[in-house]
């Protein structure tokens, strides 16, 4: 009977339009099924998630020269049988991983790597940079554990470290070390690995490779910033100490201007490391939890394969926090900085402001004054020409016949029109103001 779960009504209640991506994605078997003895290379190459579609056309490219059925242009991740050769895609967020596995015996593990058999042409086109290459042979368990001397020649005479993992079903060694093929070298002799214990164990060693070197992926960046925050922190003591030597507001403006272009330096390199170090601080705990759940035990001379790596991831991670708390420190000291110079140029420009103020208080002061000398002098250059037009009316009236005392009238007329004039000059500022 078909599956009624798939249809778009479930017991006649909508489905969830997501449900079944989400079920794939939480059911899919990430760990290979893996048979001893084997070999397998890894690589991890950095690249933007624009180039997905690339990368699918290179997978579908590999598949038609093997000869084997392409899979759809839609997908994240995808385990490819070619025959001896078997390979594993997956597309992360800001990196891709492809895992290349080749079954067969060996008798000189490393000597003749899984990517061998991948063609050369194929694989320089991949889009991105290595961050991870590693080579990972397994040795059957009905082959004895090789002796330190074979182990001093697998891994070129470097020192090697190695452990017991999965409560002592395997032996993994290593040597730390980037040979001159580019990879670094793993070996594992099953001692009594299940069939689904040894893809668990490979895909955790693959994962521990590649988180612990994205966790320290901005160290790079990390000792750069400490050398911008010395500089950093030297200009901001000298723009302090500048600060309290400023006598005017030009000059407080211009530090101003300094403090806020410090500022924005310092949000610009905030910004830029925050998502890399949250990010650091994510793979730096996924990888804790892959080394807790190898269960390694010590194999007696030998330094525990992960003891020293994770000593140098969190002496790393140390460092990150360290900058990130500077940089959190110094931006707080320019914001404080800044505020308290504000505060200044504000007080100085209040300050400016009120003898401005004060400037043209005293400027309409006297402006009322001229104004009142003006209406002053209007009164009396009105009044005179009054009169004299009333002195020539009155000469007038008398030449006419009519008995006039014309300097008599002309001198009472006197206070009549001056106070008419200033009445009438009086009013009219009244109304116009």
């Amino acid at each position: 009977m078909p599956n009624e779960s798939v249809n778009e009504n479930l017991l006649g209640i909508a489905e969830y339009a997501e449900r079944q991506l989400l079920h794939m994605e939480l059911n899919t078997d990430i760990y290979e099924l893996i048979n001893i003895p084997l070999q397998l290379s890894h690589l991890v190459l950095l690249s933007d998630r624009q180039w997905i579609n690339h990368e699918r056309e290179l997978i579908i490219e590999l598949c038609e020269q093997f000869n084997i059925s392409a899979p759809n242009d839609s997908f994240d991740q995808i385990s490819i049988d070619l025959g001896d050769l078997r390979m594993r895609w997956e597309r992360h967020t800001e990196y891709s991983t492809y895992t290349f596995y080749y079954k067969g015996l060996f008798d000189i593990p490393f000597a003749t790597p899984a990517i061998t058999y991948v063609p050369q042409d194929w694989l320089t086109r991949l889009p991105g940079e290595i961050l991870v290459a590693t080579h990972i042979a397994l040795d059957d368990r009905r082959r004895p554990s090789r002796s330190l001397s074979e182990l001093a020649v697998l891994f070129s005479s470097n020192t090697v470290i190695g452990s017991k993992v999965s409560a002592g079903s395997a032996s993994v060694w290593s040597d730390n070390q980037i040979h001159p093929d580019g990879f670094t070298r793993i070996l594992i002799h099953d001692d009594n690995l299940r069939s689904r214990q040894v893809g668990r164990l490979v895909q955790r060693l693959l994962e521990i490779e590649t988180y612990r070197m994205l966790a320290i992926l901005p160290l790079p960046m990390t000792r750069n910033a400490i050398l911008h925050l010395e500089q950093y922190e030297d200009q901001l003591a000298n723009l302090i100490a500048t600060n309290n030597a400023l006598n005017n507001i030009e000059d407080e403006q211009k530090l101003l201007v300094e403090l806020t272009k410090l500022a924005s330096e310092i949000e610009k390199m905030s910004t830029r490391s925050s998502h890399r170090f949250s990010a650091s601080q994510t793979y730096h705990a996924i990888m804790q939890q892959r080394i807790t759940e190898l269960r390694e035990e010590r194999i007696e001379g030998l330094q525990m394969l992960y003891e020293y790596r994770k000593q140098r991831v969190t002496s790393a991670m140390g460092t990150f926090d360290l900058v990130r708390s500077r940089l959190e420190i110094l931006s707080l000291r320019v914001e404080r900085a800044t505020s308290m110079l504000r505060t200044r140029v504000d007080i100085s420009m209040e300050s400016q402001i009120r003898d401005l103020l004060k400037s043209m208080d005293n400027r309409a002061h006297l402006q009322l004054r001229l104004q009142q000398t003006v209406e002053g002098l209007s009164v009396v250059v009105l009044s005179y020409y009054l009169l004299g037009i009333t002195g020539y009316g009155l000469k007038a009236l008398k030449a006419a016949g009519i008995a006039v005392n014309v300097e008599l009238a002309t001198g009472l007329a006197i206070p009549v029109i001056v106070s008419l004039v200033f009445f009438a000059i009086h009013k009219f500022r009244k109304m116009m103001g």
